[in-house]
């Protein structure tokens, strides 16, 4: 049995930003993400990066694990992830981009900033979409918030690394980009969208909506997400002001062509046996 989504879940993502679907993967397919979260953590790959060194508890994130964990890669073939993004997008396919581990550990002080996800990514489109997977219980207080409708601004904010420097070195000063304002100064102008979340729930969201989170400060619940993010049949080969994070190489794409690549994988509708693999081998260079 395929996936079902509602027009209402559907309708909330165009017109929020954001939708929460309850009860999305099975117990099973979170004990995978699971293992394989535990096996990044005893053996971390390129992508690793300790975000709260010398403060309290222990935030990590991880990008593009997939390309080692066999769970992940599982996960990203076979679950009802990639069925889910296309049919809440409203696409007629859904390929993957990349995935990311975000792990709070209890006691942890570190926030996860404001920000866009679409602008640190090699892809132009409107149908562009991550889905956040949490293996653990997530009360709202520690849970990923949203700027509701913020993906509708037309706003394209400079991406940031965690150091609080700019990704990008800048060279148009009337480009798009825009400094992203310091949302937490102004949250009463906005309407803020956030979930109490049991495993199995999941939250998925425009890659252009603005979104953060805080720390996890419980004092023993872990707060281990896998995020996957996908994209549709309008997505392009977007160019940045200087190299994005993560840097793929090798693919063989130029700015504006169509993300039609064994790199960037058909997922759904799932295409022959023979090809329905992860498509990424030693090729394809990942910078992170």
């Amino acid at each position: 049995m395929g996936v079902s989504v509602s027009p209402e879940q559907v309708e909330a993502l165009a017109q929020d930003g954001v939708v929460c679907v309850r009860g999305a993967f099975d117990r099973d397919w979170l004990d995978c993400v699971a293992r394989g979260i535990e096996a990044e953590l005893r053996a971390p790959g390129i992508g690793f990066v300790e975000q709260a060194a010398g403060l309290p508890g222990r935030f990590v994130t991880d990008y593009c694990a997939a390309q080692q964990i066999a769970e992940f890669q599982d996960f990203v073939l076979h679950s009802p992830a990639a069925e889910l993004a296309g049919r809440l997008m409203g696409a007629a396919s859904a390929r993957f981009l990349m995935d990311v581990l975000w792990i709070k550990e209890p006691g942890t002080s570190k926030p996860t900033a404001w920000h866009q996800d679409q602008p640190y990514f090699c892809v132009d489109g409107h149908e562009m979409c991550s889905i956040w997977l949490p293996v653990d219980p997530v009360p709202a207080s520690v849970a990923l918030r949203f700027i509701r409708g913020s993906h509708r601004w037309g706003k394209w904010y400079r991406p940031q690394l965690t150091s609080g420097k700019e990704l990008y070195a800048f060279s148009d000063p009337d480009s798009k980009w825009e400094t992203i304002p310091d949302f937490d100064a102004e949250l009463d102008k906005h309407e803020i969208l956030s979930w109490d979340l049991a495993p199995g729930d999941c939250l998925v969201f425009h890659a252009l909506t603005v979104h953060g989170a805080p720390g996890n400060p419980q004092a023993a619940n872990r707060r281990r997400v896998l995020t996957t993010v996908w994209f549709g049949d309008d997505a392009t080969f977007g160019v940045r002001p200087s190299p994005p994070r993560p840097l793929f190489e090798g693919h063989g794409l130029r700015a504006g062509e169509r993300m039609e690549s064994p790199y960037f994988p058909r997922i759904w509708p799932a295409p022959d046996t023979a090809s329905r693999r992860f498509a990424r081998d030693s090729a394809l260079r990942i910078s992170i």
